[in-house]
């Protein structure tokens, strides 16, 4: 069937684009949250996040030895403390322009395109999405987005779908 070689080329692709990756950026509103800010009494910020996405982020470094790296326009002390909880080495935050930051991590991590891979949901992540070797958006992710990424998840951001593109890097890595 045709539908089945359009499947198994897509997956040849992911695999050979999957095999190739050393790093994992992410957004952190609308991939590792579900884009919803809650408000405390004293007005900070509060997020909500997966703690399946957290297991992702764990599982990769784990058994791949992949780390991930947050890029976020946000600058609160929820997203540091998220980062912070889950050991990343590197994280970014309040950034204005995601693509000069990839440079810098590119730069001092020797690494190149096709050994990142990028999360992202929305214009803040048009520009630096086209300069990684592995894309994804959350199912929930603007459809402009959706467009341009080699894998759409299944999972809404906020419910797993930084997992899903976890897992699915360590699936054509051959990792369970």
């Amino acid at each position: 069937m045709v539908i089945d070689k359009i499947l198994r080329d897509k997956n040849i692709r992911f695999k050979e684009k999957a095999e190739k990756i050393k790093v994992i950026l992410t957004d952190v509103d609308g991939v590792l949250t579900d884009t919803g800010i809650y408000y405390g009494p004293q007005g900070e910020a509060l997020k909500r996040y997966s703690v399946r996405d957290g297991m992702g982020i764990e599982r990769l470094r784990r058994y791949t030895g992949i780390e991930t790296i947050i890029i976020t326009g946000e600058n609160s002390a929820a997203v540091k403390s998220r980062a912070e909880k889950l050991k990343m080495a590197e994280y970014y935050l309040g950034v204005k322009d995601k693509t000069e930051v990839l440079e810098i991590i590119k730069k001092k991590n020797g690494f190149v395109k096709e050994e990142i891979a990028y999360i992202g949901d929305d214009s803040n992540d048009y520009d630096v999405i086209q300069k990684c070797g592995f894309t994804a958006s959350p199912a929930d992710g603007m459809s402009f987005i959706k467009e341009i990424v080699d894998y759409v998840c299944e999972t809404k951001a906020g419910y797993g779908a930084f997992r899903e593109f976890a897992e699915l890097i360590m699936a054509f890595k051959n990792v369970t």
